[in-house]
């Protein structure tokens, strides 16, 4: 009778120790869920913030694009400006670019799927698509004009003048407008304000003709306004592809979001699995229990126990 007390109490024992070690896991597996689900919900709420920082600069910088639209759609007027900041040559030019746009924004001799090289190629987003720029205007004709002793030779070198200015306009025309890879414009680029100035003043007509065949003609001050425009425009196409990357972004945060609740759902799911579980323990337990209790209330004598044996 003694022994099998002693069994009922180890075993009593044995039972509070394990309710208690299920207990204790319960326990630290609700703090690491609650843990979990908090910094979850940490990493969401910081996620957001950042996205609305993000909506906020793609917000301005459409702002930008619309203002900027005017001055995209009159890019022909903006190539006819007058003001004089005298420069000569591709010095000049590189000067220019380089100043105005960022380095990815061109390229020096840039050669077209032609087999044409241009002096610089400004990469501009379609639309309007890359546009070359040449430099390489002759002023023979331009300084035969300015040392012409009388008005016979000043004739005969004007004519000279713009017979260059259309067989150049006519070879950039041919060499550096290329369907589905440059913009359907080109610049010619002349190296003084001067020669810019009389050519707009005194051959009005030379430089329609010339826009007409999509050679657009550019001095020093209106190149530099031209880069102007063209360095907002890369800017917004910039923003436009962060713009994308930032959708891309939110969409894959959404999949995340998505992933992480049904990932919750199931870890609840497994959670009440496991409650259920300790709960099935628990009661076995307490059936064991009841059990040792009604064994223990029984009054048997230890002869009879010991005839038992026998």
């Amino acid at each position: 009778m003694a022994r099998l007390g002693a069994m009922m109490e180890a075993l009593a024992a044995a039972q509070d120790r394990l309710a208690r070690l299920s207990e204790d896991r319960a326990r630290d597996q609700e703090r690491s869920l609650a843990a979990r689900l908090d910094a979850a919900a940490e990493r969401s709420q910081a996620s957001a913030s950042a996205i609305q920082q993000r909506l906020s600069v793609i917000d301005a910088a459409r702002q930008n694009i619309e203002a900027l639209g005017s001055q995209v759609t009159s890019l022909a007027a903006v190539l006819g400006n007058k003001q004089a900041r005298g420069a000569l040559g591709e010095v000049q030019l590189r000067d220019l670019v380089a100043d105005r746009l960022p380095p990815s924004g061109f390229a020096w001799q840039h050669t077209l799927s032609n087999g044409t090289r241009c002096d610089c190629l400004i990469r501009l987003p379609f639309p309007p698509g890359p546009i070359a720029v040449d430099s390489k205007f002759p002023l023979e004709a331009w300084a035969a004009m300015q040392d012409a002793p009388d008005s016979a030779a000043r004739a005969l070198a004007t004519r000279r003048f713009t017979a260059d200015i259309r067989r150049h306009v006519a070879d950039i025309s041919q060499k550096y407008l290329i369907p589905g890879e440059t913009a359907e414009g080109a610049l010619m680029f002349l190296p003084s304000e001067a020669v810019h100035a009389t050519l707009h003043a005194a051959h009005a007509e030379l430089v329609a003709e010339a826009a007409r065949r999509g050679v657009h003609i550019v001095g020093p001050s209106s190149l530099w306004a031209v880069l102007n425009t063209m360095r907002g425009l890369l800017r917004d196409a910039r923003l436009q592809d962060e713009a994308r990357r930032i959708r891309h972004e939110v969409e894959a945060l959404a999949a995340d979001t998505a992933r992480l609740e049904r990932r919750i759902g199931a870890l609840r799911g497994h959670f009440a699995n496991m409650q259920q579980d300790v709960r099935d323990i628990e009661i076995t337990a307490e059936k064991i229990i009841r059990r040792s209790e009604a064994i223990r209330a029984l009054d048997i004598p230890e002869d009879a126990t010991a005839r038992a044996a026998e």
